[in-house]
Order: C-alpha cells, then structure tokens, then sequence
C-alpha cells in the first residue's frame, strides 16, 4: 500500500493546536471589501478554531500525519 500524503493546500492553510483543534483564518477577507461592513472586517481577523465536525473532517481526509 502507498503512504498516506498530507495534502500540500491544506498543509498551508490550517494549523493544528496540541489538543488537537484545527486553526484557520477567516473566510470571506480575499476581496470585495467595501462591500462588506467594519465590523465584519474587524471580526474577521487572525485565526479561529474550526467547529469540532470540520476540524475532524480536515486531520482525517487532508492532514493524516499531522503537520
């Protein structure tokens, strides 16, 4: 059987946290900014941790050995 490989896209955009949380960076903050209001712009900044669901699909399907 071939190695399982981490997927290089995902390996760029989420981070996982020792206990084992999926970090990410806002959605929605590549363009159309005057569009959208301050405080969307505001709330969206850093990183956040993904809901539990996706934070096991992302470790299971793109991140198997970690980072």
């Amino acid at each position: 059987m071939p190695k399982m490989k981490t997927k290089s896209a995902a390996k760029k955009r989420f981070k996982i946290t020792a206990t084992g949380k999926v970090l990410s960076a806002a959605a929605g903050k590549r363009h159309g900014m005057i569009k959208r209001s301050n405080k969307f712009i505001r709330d969206a900044r850093g990183t956040m941790v993904l809901a539990e669901p996706d934070g096991k699909k992302v470790i299971k399907n793109f991140l198997p050995n970690g980072l």
